[in-house]
């Protein structure tokens, strides 16, 4: 829920268990306490989607037994391992930084990842403005961290279960050609089309590609999105990293982004289903048009990537937790 600085502060002197998301300036002014934070001004509340310096963001978890943790580079690998076997770890990685490139290219490799549950997002910063640093932030050290990664740990009750969600509203074009790369990583110039090897910025210039639609990645027949971030000067550069190996499409057009969020959200929530945590990505928001507009139970954060065991983007992702 949305919160003042005040409201929030308080919450946290009473011992609350909180995941806080805000401005630098908001989150550095709050106390030491039981809490992570990454920086953002872009929510999606239950009275619709907003842009606001001056609120917080903050969802309250009623667990007792937690663990709040910062990684590096050194030590990033364990953060999955670091999790309870009945539970969440929520993590939060700044954007562009060190750290979330590592995360993004080799987070599939981490000890435990896909046996324990991994979620969360990348930190960010309004568009509009100059000045601001992405940040993740230790509740427990009240630091605020452009090169870190903030966790929190989380075990839930023996009789409950956990699962991370993502909802995914673009699929593969079949009618688009299969692109495959050689090279990966978030920059890229050249891929394979057809069998022969082209430049991805020609190609799209040539074809008049909307590059508001991702790349969608068939892993195993799960559709991934890699979001277009750039192009400049031959060089297509992607807010996720592309991965050889991996069949890609561009995705079918979205006419009426609200529309069919909603539509997938109505099928998307079991009886005995508690979402505790979702967030959003910032180009939904955006191309979406989602400010003053309703995504129904799925309120958190707008994020500039998000993670579901690894970074994924253009998606929503949310933690369910149910009666085993």
């Amino acid at each position: 829920m949305l919160m003042t600085l005040n409201e929030a502060a308080e919450k946290i002197r009473e011992g609350a268990l909180l995941h806080i998301a805000g401005t630098e300036a908001l989150l550095k002014a709050l106390p030491k306490g039981n809490w992570i934070g990454g920086s953002t001004e872009y929510f999606m509340a239950k009275s619709g989607g907003k842009v606001s310096d001056d609120l917080l963001f903050v969802t309250l978890f009623p667990y007792k037994n937690f663990k709040i943790q910062t990684y590096g580079l050194d030590n990033i690998a364990n953060v999955a391992a670091d999790g309870y076997d009945n539970g969440f770890s929520l993590v939060i990685l700044p954007f562009d930084s060190g750290i979330h490139r590592e995360y993004a290219e080799n987070a599939a490799g981490y000890e435990d990842m896909f046996i324990k549950n991994v979620a969360g997002w990348v930190s960010g910063v309004n568009l509009n403005a100059t000045g601001q640093t992405a940040v993740a932030v230790n509740g427990l050290e009240a630091a605020a961290y452009p090169d870190k990664a903030a966790a929190l740990h989380l075990q839930v009750p023996d009789e409950k279960t956990v699962a991370i969600n993502i909802l995914n509203i673009f699929e593969q074009d079949e009618n688009a050609p299969v692109l495959e790369f050689a090279e990966e990583g978030f920059s890229i110039k050249n891929c394979v089309i057809n069998g022969k090897e082209v430049n991805l910025a020609d190609y799209i210039a040539e074809k008049g590609i909307n590059t508001k639609l991702p790349l969608v990645g068939d892993y195993s027949g799960n559709g991934v999105n890699i979001a277009v971030k750039t192009i400049e000067k031959g060089t297509v550069s992607f807010y996720a990293p592309v991965f050889s190996g991996i069949k890609y499409r561009m995705a079918k057009n979205i006419t009426d982004y609200e529309k069919e969020f909603n539509n997938q959200l109505a099928n998307s929530i079991k009886a005995d289903e508690q979402v505790v945590f979702s967030c959003n990505c910032i180009l939904n928001f955006l191309y979406g048009e989602l400010e003053g507009k309703h995504t129904d139970v799925f309120n958190g954060p707008i994020t500039f990537g998000e993670i579901a065991y690894q970074l994924v983007n253009q998606t929503l992702v949310y933690i369910s937790v149910y009666d085993k």
